[in-house]
């Protein structure tokens, strides 16, 4: 018998096949017992009748309890009226190993429960389509950069220094009383590997030491930085428009079962094209003023802000740039026109996803580098590698970092993004 995926039942309409997988969902009526089977490409219904399967056959379906393994037989059938078009019907079924009463029944659990059984969470419908969907995201991602001819540069975990601060690190202990910190981005070595191949990216996690539970929040989360040299700000920004909107087609294209499981707007993502609007910092706080949010003039901006931003655009992110120096990293170049801003730019998304891309074009010059890091406090002998790409053949260059779980959340629908990563760290979970 040929053991096929579900995904592929519509190579195998009228065959006669094996799935192996899992008891998802079960109701009888009568002399039917209709099986919802998951395999982990997809659920199908299989429909068993008493007298097409022998009697011990049919007991034992009526019996075993949701997320017993079993492998069952049956042919394919085409139904408009099935989960993805098609159903099995059944001839056999064999149990691999019958589930304990299941922590997780297809009923309403809070968060917390959820989260201490994520293990088992990540079984369910939407929990499987959201990890898909991020499939397909670090797919497209990589897609995208390759055919950019962008050359994947993988930087450390463990570094010397801050690159975003310093109160958001997490300390370890290294060899011979030696300090490491836990990296909060890849951006400072992405920068020397675009100065030795031109443009690069990095794919990896990050951790921030942020005593923060808001949605938006995770304490390990996955971020892609590409850097470009001779690239200025309006370089940077048009490749973030244009990765972006290929993210979204990608998934769009591959992956509309996924958002619709999800209950996902689909005409919201649809409407993710190019041009994406662009205003600057202060014309950010004008119409932050005029839709009636408290925000004083050089302040940063919170959640409220973020969502009111990007809800001002029919659907569309925005990029805000050209950002107070004071609120920005010291790595940002000084606007020429007023040095007391930076190109720095922010993609701030609809649907109240907030901040998805944070970039500058980087200082360049070796004196004013040298300055920020001096009025910033920071280790200078931590950066001295840095500071060489300055002394040896600087150039302009710039990059951004978008993080894969807010880019997800906004894709998929989710209010947390605790849900778009397998399993999340959180200020009070490291469990399971």
């Amino acid at each position: 018998m040929q053991h096929v995926y579900i995904t592929d039942f519509g190579r195998h309409d009228g065959e006669e096949v094996q799935v192996k997988g899992w008891l998802y969902n079960r109701r009888s009526k009568g002399k039917i017992h209709f099986l919802q089977i998951r395999d982990g490409t997809a659920i199908a219904q299989g429909v068993m009748r008493r007298g097409n399967v022998p009697d011990e056959v049919f007991e034992t379906a009526d019996r075993i309890g949701q997320e017993t393994s079993v492998v069952v037989t049956g042919t394919v059938k085409e139904d408009a009226r099935a989960p993805g078009g098609y159903e099995l019907q059944l001839t056999g079924l064999e149990v691999v190993a019958e589930a304990q009463e299941y922590p997780i029944a297809l009923q309403e659990h809070g968060p917390d429960f959820l989260l201490t059984h994520r293990h088992l969470w990540l079984r369910s419908k939407k929990q499987a389509a959201i990890m898909r969907v991020r499939h397909r995201v670090s797919m497209a991602i990589r897609e995208f950069f390759d055919g950019r001819g962008f050359t994947l540069l993988d930087t450390p975990m463990f570094t010397p220094a801050a690159c975003e601060g310093t109160t958001t690190l997490f300390e370890v202990d290294y060899f011979e009383d030696e300090k490491a910190y836990l990296t909060q981005s890849g951006q400072l070595y992405a920068e020397a590997g675009a100065l030795a191949l031109g443009k690069v990216y990095t794919f990896g996690p990050v951790f921030r030491a942020e005593k923060s539970k808001t949605r938006r929040h995770l304490t390990e989360f996955w971020m892609i930085e590409p850097e470009v040299a001779y690239a200025d700000l309006d370089d940077i920004m048009q490749l973030a428009e244009d990765f972006v909107c290929h993210i979204v087609q990608d998934v769009l294209e591959k992956n509309r079962k996924d958002l619709v499981d999800l209950e996902r707007d689909m005409e919201r993502l649809e409407a993710i094209k190019a041009p994406f609007p662009r205003i600057t910092f202060e014309e950010a706080h004008e119409l932050l003023v005029k839709l009636g949010l408290d925000h004083e003039a050089g302040d940063d901006f919170g959640a409220p802000h973020e969502t009111a931003l990007g809800e001002a655009f029919d659907g569309k992110p925005v990029f805000v740039h050209r950002w107070p120096k004071e609120i920005k990293a010291f790595y940002m170049k000084r606007d020429p026109d007023n040095p007391d801003y930076v190109l720095g730019v922010d993609m701030i998304g609809p649907d109240g996803s907030g901040e998805l891309i944070g970039g500058s074009q980087r200082e360049d010059d070796l004196e004013l580098l040298l300055s920020r890091i001096r009025e910033e406090e920071l280790p200078e002998e931590a950066f001295q590698w840095y500071i060489d790409l300055r002394r040896y053949g600087s150039v302009p260059h710039a990059g951004f970092g978008l993080g894969l779980e807010r880019t997800l959340g906004w894709i998929c629908g989710r209010e947390h993004i605790r849900e778009c990563i397998p399993f999340p760290r959180m200020l009070h979970r490291i469990y399971p």
